[in-house]
């Protein structure tokens, strides 16, 4: 294909998406007005399937399949991370030593440490309820296990780090979202239909299929960010040039 008909393609392709966005802008209500049609029909359906939180029955109901691939992003960047980070045989892992931290650093850390670990699990379960969900409550508890890293130290850390739990954990967060789906299809509808009993109104087993999504996409995100860090974490503190790895030791 000559560079000339590459153009002529990218301009076909161009004018045809305006000619849909100028259509579909056109097609608005008016800017400041009451008139919501997509917030009613979502609030009039997440309402129907007793989901109190409409933007959670939006992300895992309504439009399960998107956050399906916003989840798959993230298990990918992940996995991409994991490769391309990986120890080479130009490198050499040496053992970190142990760091001076501030004893207000230290206490404030260690006592906010379970607190967000709490928060961050109590976002996840509410996520049918409240604002928040999996997404938000996932990085809020990946981030309260890093705080014993500001506290302490690396070593410990590590020693309640352990990644191939977290790993496992990554892809099972991935795999239960996919699996929920499945359900949708062995009941005859369609793949990731809500077809759960949807519970009584305003509680933690209300919306069907939402809770369930809600909790993997809440284990998937926790477990990846977790992985994430600790591979920029081990580049930073123990991996070095096995030409420097008798030389300098990692702090």
């Amino acid at each position: 294909m000559s560079t000339a008909l590459r153009r002529w393609v990218l301009a076909i392709g161009a004018a045809g998406l305006g000619a849909l966005l100028v259509g579909a802008f056109a097609a608005l209500p008016d800017f400041g007005t009451g008139a919501h049609p997509y917030g009613d029909r979502a609030t009039s359906e997440s309402l129907a399937r007793h989901t109190a939180n409409v933007v959670s029955a939006v992300n895992f109901d309504q439009r399960a399949f998107d956050t399906l691939g916003e989840e798959s992003i993230l298990f990918a960047a992940v996995l991409g991370t994991v490769v391309l980070l990986r120890q080479t045989r130009d490198e050499d892992r040496v053992p970190p030593g142990s760091a001076r931290v501030d004893p207000w650093v230290r206490r404030y850390a260690l006592a906010l440490l379970p607190v967000a670990l709490v928060t961050g699990l109590y976002v996840v379960a509410h996520g049918q309820l409240s604002p928040g969900g999996g997404f938000q409550g996932g990085v809020i508890a990946a981030t309260a296990v890093h705080l014993l890293y500001i506290g302490a130290d690396y070593r410990a850390l590590e020693r309640i780090r352990p990644m191939g739990l977290y790993e496992v954990g990554d892809a099972i967060g991935e795999a239960g979202y996919l699996l929920v789906g499945v359900v949708g299809l062995l009941a005859g509808t369609s793949f990731l239909a809500n077809t759960l009993p949807h519970g009584t109104f305003n509680t933690l087993a209300s919306g069907g299929t939402v809770p369930l999504l809600n909790a993997a996409v809440g284990i998937e995100v926790a477990c990846a960010v977790v992985v994430l860090v600790s591979r920029f974490l081990d580049q930073a503190v123990e991996i070095t040039d096995d030409a420097k790895s008798g030389k300098d030791g990692a702090r």
